[in-house]
């Protein structure tokens, strides 16, 4: 038997407008937290993981507009706090709007500390950090 994965989700998939900014987009900011394009799809899109495609930028397939959907978002796992801030400083010299900048965040748990962003097609983009010990600040 093999052994199962952490996470309940194969891969997510956001659409995009422009997959060559896109790209410039998430190579600069997922960097941040360790993860890499994995897999290019030349003029379409790109996958990104740590050991295999768990998400991905592509152009829509029923070749219509991306669009961003109301109340979606992608939350990554950063590593530290110092990783959370990277991503949020790396997203906005990347062309991100301020979505909510690093920081605690008690309504969703003691040790939570995140920030938000969006992304150049709409997209919001969280990266979260779960402190064993949480602080303030």
């Amino acid at each position: 038997m093999s052994e199962q994965p952490s996470s309940i989700l194969s891969h997510l998939s956001l659409g995009t407008n422009d997959p060559d900014r896109a790209m410039h987009f998430y190579d600069a900011i997922l960097a941040t937290l360790g993860i890499v394009r994995l897999h290019t799809l030349d003029g379409i899109g790109a996958g990104y993981g740590r050991e295999f495609p768990e998400f991905w930028i592509v152009l829509p397939s029923d070749e219509k507009p991306a669009s961003a959907g109301n109340g979606i978002h992608v939350g990554f796992v950063a590593e530290s706090r110092d990783a959370v801030r990277a991503f949020h400083e790396a997203a906005m010299a990347a062309g991100a709007s301020d979505a909510g900048a690093p920081g605690p965040r008690p309504e969703y748990g003691a040790a939570y500390y995140g920030c938000f962003v969006m992304d150049p097609d709409g997209n919001k983009i969280e990266a979260t950090f779960r402190d064993a010990v949480p602080t303030d600040g």
